[in-house]
């Protein structure tokens, strides 16, 4: 994914913060970098940083194709670790969302009970 197309669907906000171009490109690389990685089709992202008393406080939300909104905050005295973290969480939540996909195939069972038995499967003439 390049990057040109994920700053129009990745957001970067902050209510209460300034946020610096530096940590708008991280943001953005980090996700597109996430999204190229998993499913490769990222619909919309949105990072949101927010100060709590001595801590920041990012939540970031992904959806990507026809799956539901991946969600995940983290709090940090660094914005840039709380970012980090949040991002983790939510690939974390990505990679068993693309196990599960993938591992959710018919077994063989003449296969299995060929294996359960000790015995090679016969190859059909």
């Amino acid at each position: 994914m390049d990057l040109a197309s994920a700053e129009k669907t990745i957001t970067v906000k902050s209510s209460s913060v300034e946020l610096s171009d530096a940590f708008r490109d991280q943001a953005q690389q980090g996700i597109a970098r996430v999204a190229g990685k998993y499913f490769g089709h990222l619909n919309t992202a949105s990072v949101h940083v927010s100060r709590e008393g001595s801590h920041f406080r990012c939540t970031v939300n992904i959806q990507m194709g026809a799956l539901k909104t991946m969600s995940a905050e983290s709090q940090d005295k660094d914005c840039y670790v709380a970012f980090k973290a949040a991002l983790e969480k939510v690939e974390k939540q990505l990679r068993r969302a693309k196990r599960e996909l993938r591992e959710d195939k018919p077994t063989r069972v003449d296969k299995d009970q060929a294996l359960r038995d000790g015995l090679s499967p016969e190859p059909s003439a």
